[in-house]
């Protein structure tokens, strides 16, 4: 430790590049056991870190999918098994029973158009969380949907200056549209990071790296017998290293979490004004071109129906790459229907509108998806406060088509390398 103008400062043993001033308290949303198991992997990472953060909350909050709480539970009780050497090696550590205490079970599902329903076991936590008497913010670091920050802002407003959030959006904001339009449309003076592709840079390819972090071989050098948790990550992709919601623990442990702009192991970011949104209230064309991983809002003329507002009631079905998604549309009131939809990445996009219900009319259309994050301002857009920050447009920091990737993928190999030494610990070295 060491004191600068009065201001402690504490080293974190083994880990962080620059200093980070405090031990942040941090509360983890994740889909995990859900359809992507790189999930599971970001939990080792944070278990096997988890002396350096105050940890307040592990939330299940699968926008998409099925996962539950008994998914965190598995992977805790592999810490347990674990926690003897881990703790010969460096103190802090939570001991199992209090990770196990603070798992909560959020929404299971996407939310409806409103963004909000009914409050969760993991939305009141949240709340709760926030609301404790502390001079630093809870940091809410979301891994999927964002619909249990959603519920908690709609039934505690006053939390909005409390909490700082660091999201992996991109697929995660297809998957949770309308609890992100929500919370941009309301909550505009939130401190935010929304991060849609400098993730990526984590895992997008080995190029240029050294052979000692490759993630193809990482497994077999560093993880193969060690202890519990490095035989569970087999289970994950075979052991190769994808851990695409690692980088918002990476952006803890590196320097001051309170400047989105530095340069750090979870990336660099720069502020932005304005969330892209563009409503159509006809059928698109190939003449349309979208701006990547913006709000797109399908409004529609129908019948009149006795159905109660926000009800799902059609649906929006996707042709995009080789597969068919399906997305529901709901039902705004006197014969007006509407539909959200959050392209993830450049391409051309088809779809058809479809319902069963008597005299809606079916809907079909194109329209092209461009690279550039956030683009060109619309008055259809939601409007942003000065703390909202995202992935750093200059090309010169694309990792390939990723923008802002190379923020990230520059520090793979000193992220990798400490982590090996973690390793270590567990093979009793």
């Amino acid at each position: 430790m060491f004191v600068i103008s009065g201001i402690l400062f504490c080293y974190l043993v083994s880990t962080a590049q620059k200093p980070v001033p405090i031990k942040p308290r941090i509360l983890i949303s994740t889909d995990i056991g859900g359809t992507d198991p790189d999930d599971n992997q970001s939990m080792i990472h944070f278990l096997m870190y988890s002396n350096i953060f105050n940890t307040e909350g592990l939330i299940s909050s699968p926008s998409y999918g099925h996962g539950t709480k008994q998914s965190l539970l598995t992977m805790i009780d592999l810490y347990e098994k674990d926690l003897p050497k881990l703790k010969m090696h460096s103190e802090g550590f939570p001991q199992a029973d209090a990770l196990r205490a603070i798992c909560k079970q959020g929404k299971q599902g996407a939310a409806p158009f409103a963004g909000y329903s009914k409050a969760t076991e993991g939305s009141d936590w949240i709340v709760k969380c926030a609301r404790k008497k502390s001079s630093e913010p809870l940091w809410v670091l979301v891994w999927g949907g964002l619909e249990d920050v959603a519920q908690a802002l709609h039934d505690a407003p006053d939390i909005r200056k409390k909490i700082k959030v660091y999201w992996i959006g991109g697929p995660n904001k297809k998957w949770s549209t309308n609890s992100y339009a929500y919370i941009v449309a309301n909550f505009a003076d939130l401190w935010f990071i929304e991060v849609n592709s400098s993730y990526y840079g984590f895992f997008s390819g080995n190029k240029g790296l050294p052979d000692s972090v490759i993630t193809t071989n990482y497994y077999e050098k560093y993880m193969a017998g060690a202890g519990h948790m490095g035989p569970d990550f087999k289970n994950y992709y075979g052991g190769n290293v994808k851990m695409g919601d690692t980088p918002s623990l990476l952006y803890m442990m590196d320097g001051d979490p309170n400047d989105p702009t530095k340069e750090g192991w979870g990336g660099s970011f720069e502020k932005f004004d304005h969330s892209p949104r563009l409503i159509f209230n006809r059928n698109t064309s190939l003449a349309d071109t979208v701006t990547v991983c913006s709000l797109l809002e399908f409004h529609i003329k129908g019948p009149k129906i006795k159905i109660p507002a926000d009800s799902a009631c059609f649906s929006l079905n996707v042709k995009a790459g080789i597969g068919e998604q399906k997305w529901a549309g709901y039902y705004a009131g006197e014969g007006n229907y509407v539909v959200r939809y959050t392209p993830k990445q450049a391409e051309n996009i088809s779809y058809t509108i479809t319902s069963a219900i008597p005299g809606f009319t079916e809907q079909a259309g194109e329209f092209v998806v461009d690279n550039i994050w956030p683009g060109k301002t619309r008055t259809t857009d939601y409007r942003l406060g000065p703390h909202w920050y995202t992935d750093r447009s200059d090309p010169k920091l694309y990792d390939g088509k990723i923008q802002g990737g190379l923020t990230i993928k520059k520090w793979r190999n000193d992220v990798m390398m400490d982590w090996a030494k973690r390793w270590q610990w567990l093979k009793g070295n």
